[in-house]
């Protein structure tokens, strides 16, 4: 199997993959400070709560957007499943496509491998929207080609800023409203959600016909990240919803790395 890793600014996502199919899935928070042994100790665990051993692991694949995670990472490989892994981005694992951007390094390597599973997955223009610490649109043309996109500040980041700089605001849970649609808040954390959820569909909203204003072609929307189907449940801008969509992205990444070269 491959254990990919997704290093995210808040959470690491592992996961045990047959070919592009998630057989199991474990969160844990950010720390750079993590050492390997830790990690294995963690993995461990949770392996055999699943039934399975270290040892079913034949690769590893990382995508990192936190750059003191790697080390610790790189080692975990090394010491505790006997090979090096892939970082995506890198080496055989080259991303493969074109990013048409100004400055291509400075693509996040989630949002690369966003795009080259979108593209693999879909046909014609694409916008991939990953709902993480902060929340992305992607552009990726009909050529598989990445073309810029935007970014704005997480539901959650907003929510702490909101929370901090004002101080009688509680702190409340961003969830889906229920019951009455009604926009007009009747007490302070109604207000509140109507601000953070509504205001967020929103944002989403405008901002994808915006985007699909300049693009000029009809554009799928996809969505990614643990709050894609809470904004699902409440908004028809998203043509699909993938919650794997960076696994499957990595995966793809490991099967070519894995191809000898010609």
């Amino acid at each position: 199997m491959l254990l990919v890793c997704d290093v995210g600014n808040t959470n690491i996502v592992f996961a045990l993959m047959e070919g592009r199919s998630v057989r199991t899935r474990w969160r844990i928070a950010t720390d750079p400070r993590r050492t390997a042994d830790e990690y294995a100790v963690w993995l461990l665990q949770l392996f055999a709560l699943q039934g399975y051993s270290l040892d079913v692991v034949e690769s590893t694949i990382v995508s990192s957007v936190v750059p003191r995670a790697r080390h610790n990472l790189q080692v975990l490989g090394e010491k505790y499943f006997g090979k090096a892994p892939l970082f995506a981005g890198e080496g055989d694992a080259a991303w493969g496509m074109s990013i048409d951007v100004d400055d291509p390094a400075s693509l996040g390597a989630d949002r690369a491998v966003n795009a080259i599973a979108a593209h693999d997955e879909h046909d014609g223009d694409l916008i991939v929207i990953d709902f993480g610490t902060a929340t992305t649109f992607d552009v990726v043309d009909f050529n598989g080609a990445y073309k810029g996109g935007i970014i704005a500040p997480g539901i959650n980041l907003s929510l702490d800023a909101l929370v901090s700089a004002a101080a009688k605001l509680p702190r409340i849970a961003i969830e889906a409203p229920t019951g009455s649609q009604s926009v007009i808040g009747r007490n302070t954390e109604a207000q509140m959600h109507i601000g953070v959820y509504w205001g967020y569909v929103a944002m989403i909203e405008g901002l994808v016909a915006r985007l699909k204003a300049e693009i000029g072609r009809p554009a799928k929307v996809l969505a990614t990240g643990g709050l894609a189907l809470l904004f699902d449940e409440q908004t028809e801008i998203f043509d699909e919803v993938d919650v794997d969509l960076t696994l499957k992205g990595l995966a793809i990444l490991a099967e070519r790395a894995s191809k000898p070269a010609r």
